[in-house]
Formats: structure tokens, C-alpha cells, sequence
């Protein structure tokens, strides 16, 4: 399945200038608009934020290997008291990516390794998989959130510390009821 990549987009990367000679390296380093929908329930990469590549383009005898950092800026809410969250994280990439006529690319699935097209790479799915799988599925504001009360709902921070809710068992209700006339 080949698409016509734009040697211009974003997250295209150009090896024209990296020679297919084992050991030959090129680094970029490159800012670029974050894709849209990459995230999780509780927290993602706003779309159009500000990502940072930090790439290493190394030739290989099968392709090319792109590894490096990417840093993102992540916005969400706690998964236990839903306060704002909003942080970076550098996430560490690597992914092996074969010429069109080397072995790998013959011996391996389409879908199995990421596949150079032209001179062009297309590391946008390479980029998506690893933020996405890096992000916490329950993130919180702080390690030691407390998060909310079960019964009110306020946050534990804000409440003193002999909150509590007097929990009467319903069968023993009618004698609190008693209590309460007689006084």
C-alpha cells in the first residue's frame, strides 16, 4: 500500500541526504504542530501544541533507524480528584524503518515493520503509537492525591481533618428519630 507522502509535512521525514551506507547518521532536531487525538481519556497532547523532535537518522543495511526523544506538552484532568493537570513529558522513540528493496521489507508483513516510501518516512504512527502508549491511563495531579470524599464530593485537601459523614444503618434510624423528640 503506497500513499504519496509530502516531503513537506510535519512529521515526514527526508532521507535524501542520508547515505544507505551501514553507519552513516543524520540528527535532526525539529518542532512541530502536534496531530490531533493523540491522547488518552484523561490526558492527551492538545492538537496543534508545540512538539519537539529530537531525532538521530541512522543508516542501516535494512533501512533506516530513527531514534531519539520526542517532548510533548499533556493537558487532562486527576483521575481522582479531576483537578487540571497540565505538564511535558519526553518520550523516548525508536523504530527501524526498511528500504523498499531489503530483506526485511520481503520476509515481513505490511503491517509488521514501518517502511520507507521513496526517501520519504511517514513517522507520524511511529510517533502516535509511542506518546499514546507512554501516557498514564489514570493520571493524577500529584503521587499523593488523596482525590474526593466518597460522600460529598469535595476534595480531601479542602476538608479538615475530622471530616467525616455519621453513617446511620436505616434499621436503627427510628430510635435516632425518638432520641430527638425526647429532647
Amino acid at each position: 500500500m503506497s500513499t504519496h507522502l509530502d516531503a513537506k509535512a510535519p512529521l515526514v521525514l527526508d532521507t535524501r541526504e542520508l547515505p544507505r551506507s551501514p553507519g552513516a547518521m543524520r540528527e535532526l532536531r525539529r518542532t512541530v504542530p502536534a496531530p490531533a487525538d493523540l491522547g488518552v481519556e484523561l490526558i492527551g497532547v492538545p492538537a496543534g501544541s508545540e512538539l519537539t523532535l529530537e531525532l538521530r537518522l541512522q543508516s542501516v543495511s535494512e533501512g533506516v533507524l530513527v531514534s531519539g526523544t520526542a517532548t510533548v506538552s499533556l493537558e487532562g484532568e486527576c483521575g481522582r480528584c479531576l483537578r487540571p493537570i497540565v505538564t511535558t513529558k519526553a518520550v523516548y522513540l525508536s523504530e527501524l524503518f526498511a528500504y523498499p528493496d531489503s530483506t526485511t521489507a520481503e520476509t515481513t508483513d505490511e503491517d509488521e515493520v514501518s517502511r520507507i516510501e521513496g526517501d520519504l518516512i511517514n513517522f507520524e504512527p511511529t510517533l502516535r503509537d509511542t506518546v499514546v502508549l507512554a501516557l498514564p491511563t489514570n493520571p493524577v495531579c500529584r503521587e499523593d492525591c488523596p482525590g474526593l470524599c466518597s460522600e460529598c464530593g469535595v476534595h480531601w485537601d479542602d476538608l479538615p481533618d475530622d471530616h467525616s459523614h455519621e453513617a446511620v444503618d436505616p434499621r436503627w434510624a427510628a430510635l435516632g428519630k425518638i432520641k430527638a423528640s425526647e429532647e
